[in-house]
């Protein structure tokens, strides 16, 4: 028993160093090196340590001291603090926490699907001098990963870094971002910090709090289903919430399994057929096709380009490509989406004849290569156009019954499911004091903008509440025009889109950057982020810094009717309306009691456009731009900046008065 007294003191002593091992002073992944601190507000800094531990923060000479509670959590608020820096902070506890070059100035959280996520490297051929030149220590990027969470928010992003904008960094930047970022800084020069929680293809659903579907019952359901483990592994779980888990029904590809795979170098191609490059397989007589083609081409290439590394530039692809010459893999991309621009390595090109092989895989519509993409291969100053006539053979044939094993729909993507995203890259960031949203998403929900209508402004008030700073700046971009041309009036479901984007500006304190000029027909990630950027700061140096500037294109106010013509006012006229061509305005369709639209012609009368048609007597409907790409939007104001001199137009949003 003597023996016990005198063990248990030690045995206690361990267990009280243990407990300080284990439960040490720690801090969320954006509290770190590098960070950027909004200026001109009550700031919180928290993490987490061992109950009841006593905190320390130093920072900017001045000390913040606290204890953590039952639980662990700990907070302190530093004070209000003008741009500068950089600073140094100590967090102490049991342990001891340093963090180096701080900058206190705006911070902006950038988010949303694809476009808002394109990396300046995937727009590296426009934006070259660019990123060879960028030098910004004072813009820094905060890149959220990829983390989809389904049972509830989560209190820290998974591991990542603060980096600031040179050559090396800047290639995983938001374009968007980072070109807003530096429109700001170089009229402001104070540090800017921007927070990119963004991943391609997700709906806005996924980008809101449970708490912000209050008034959508529906999606509360699938919320409530989604914390089910049982009911996620369920087939019935599969068969209703199914994503893009095809298991073809098919025979193997026959370019990988004969005596030598149809990239060999080797291999001499049979029974191969004639086909154009670029342009869809559907389109030149390949009927009705969902599975792999193969595409093959003998190309000279002169001893000038050999020895040295060079690129092959193949457009776009529907759907995935694996890219090969001479036998050698030299890319592959698993969707449709981003245009292919593969390194060849210097020991891979030949001087003479080389061989060109392309497996092309299509799970839906027409498969091939989109048209009026560069197609060449390069190096140095030598180029070598891979346009023309290739020789193609199928390879296999994807059966149109039964994509998914066991007759399902296959298991549920958490990244498209609703508050997912939110939950593991949004919620941990609620504590962190910013400056305001920009917003680039819409293309997932293009087919429900009824419904969009009421997402948005639902996702707006949610982010401010849980930020819990008023009505922090919401500034989104209008997508963009994409698809097929149409020259005729007709309807359109990503005018439909636009025009419920356009309703959120009924939302305090938002701004809307149009992009309808900024579209590419045959790609939904256009190359041009620089001006999406430049219009999004606009925004924000009028909404949120007070400049006296117009920030955006003329907007629809009201129409009247005067016998057969047709009144429109508009706001954001700047200093005139203007034909940012010089021809005629266009895109402009009226309509009578049968809302059959035809074209009109337009007038600039003053701060009016007035439209009528020789075809309709007494019109009662107008449309400007309705379409998924319009032709050629023309409408503009006279950009006015703040020492009254006239800059660079903005466009007018597309509108309809028929709805």
């Amino acid at each position: 028993m003597l023996r016990m007294k005198k063990i248990a003191p030690l045995i206690f002593s361990i267990f009280c160093i243990t407990a300080k091992l284990y439960s040490q002073v720690r801090v969320p992944q954006i509290v770190s090196d590098s960070m950027i601190l909004q200026r001109d507000a009550r700031l919180k800094i928290w993490g987490w340590a061992s109950a009841q531990e006593k905190i320390t923060v130093k920072f900017n000479s001045k000390t913040y001291k606290t204890k953590a509670d039952e639980k662990g959590n700990w907070s302190v608020y530093l004070s209000p603090m003008k741009a500068g820096g950089p600073y140094s902070m100590s967090i102490s506890g049991i342990n001891n926490i340093s963090l180096k070059e701080i900058l206190i100035g705006d911070v902006w959280l950038c988010s949303g699907q694809s476009n808002m996520e394109h990396y300046m490297a995937q727009h590296e051929v426009l934006y070259a001098k660019e990123i060879a030149e960028v030098n910004y220590p004072q813009i820094r990027q905060f890149k959220i990963p990829t983390n989809a969470k389904m049972d509830g928010p989560q209190i820290d992003v998974l591991p990542t870094s603060w980096k600031w904008a040179n050559p090396k960094n800047i290639r995983s930047f938001t374009a968007v971002g980072y070109f807003f970022a530096k429109e700001l800084y170089e009229k402001y020069h104070v540090p800017i910090g921007i927070i990119n929680s963004t991943v391609g293809g997700t709906p806005i659903e996924a980008w809101t709090s449970e708490e912000g579907f209050k008034d959508f019952s529906e999606i509360k359901k699938i919320i409530e289903k989604n914390k089910d483990a049982v009911y996620l592994n369920s087939s019935g779980a599969q068969a209703l919430n199914g994503n893009n888990n095809r298991v073809p029904r098919t025979t193997q590809d026959k370019g990988l399994t004969g005596p030598l795979t149809w990239f060999d170098v080797n291999y001499i191609p049979k029974g191969w057929r004639t086909i154009a490059i670029p342009g869809y397989w559907e389109d030149q007589g390949i009927k009705d096709l969902n599975g792999v083609v193969w595409y093959r081409k003998e190309v000279d290439v002169p001893a000038s380009m050999i020895g040295k590394p060079a690129k092959v530039f193949l457009g776009r692809i529907v759907d995935a490509d694996i890219c090969y010459i001479n036998g050698k893999q030299v890319g592959a991309t698993t969707y449709m989406y981003p245009q292919r621009r593969y390194n060849v390595a210097e020991d891979v090109l030949t001087a003479g004849k080389n061989i060109f092989v392309v497996k092309v895989t299509n799970n839906n519509g027409k498969g091939g290569f989109v048209p009026d993409k560069p197609y060449y291969l390069f190096s140095g100053n030598d180029t070598i156009d891979l346009k023309g006539y290739w020789q193609y053979k199928v390879g296999e044939v994807f059966s149109p019954q039964g994509f998914f094993a066991g007759g399902g729909r296959g298991p549920i993507a958490a990244q498209n499911q609703p508050a997912a995203l939110y939950n593991g890259m949004i919620a941990p960031l609620t504590n962190y004091t910013v400056k305001g949203f920009l917003w680039y998403q819409g293309e997932a929900n293009t087919g429900k903008p009824a419904e969009y209508a009421k997402l948005q402004p639902a996702q707006i008030s949610d982010w401010r509440n849980k930020w819990n700073m008023g009505e922090l700046p919401f500034l989104f971009v209008q997508l963009p025009g994409f698809m097929d041309y149409n020259y005729l009036p007709s309807e359109s479901s990503w005018a439909a889109f636009r025009e419920a984007q356009f309703k959120s500006l009924s939302v305090s304190n938002t701004g809307m950057a149009v992009a309808i000029d900024l579209g590419e027909w045959n790609d939904i990630h256009p190359d041009n982020k620089k001006e999406v950027g430049r219009r999004l700061a606009l925004l924000a140096e009028k909404n949120v810094y007070g400049e006296n500037v117009i920030a955006s294109g003329p907007l629809f106010q009201s129409a009247t009717i005067e016998g057969n013509k047709i009144n429109i006012s508009f706001t954001n006229t700047g200093s005139g309306l203007i034909s940012n061509d010089g021809e005629e305005l266009s895109e402009f369709a009226i309509a009578g009691a049968d809302k059959k639209f035809v074209w009109a012609k337009a007038k600039i009368e003053g701060d009016k456009v007035i439209v009528m048609s020789e075809e309709i007597a007494k019109p009662l409907y107008v449309r400007y731009a309705w379409a998924d790409n319009p032709v050629n939007p023309n409408l503009y104001n006279k950009e006015v900046r703040a020492d009254g001199s006239v800059g660079r137009g903005l466009p007018a949003s597309p509108f309809r008065t028929d709805n």
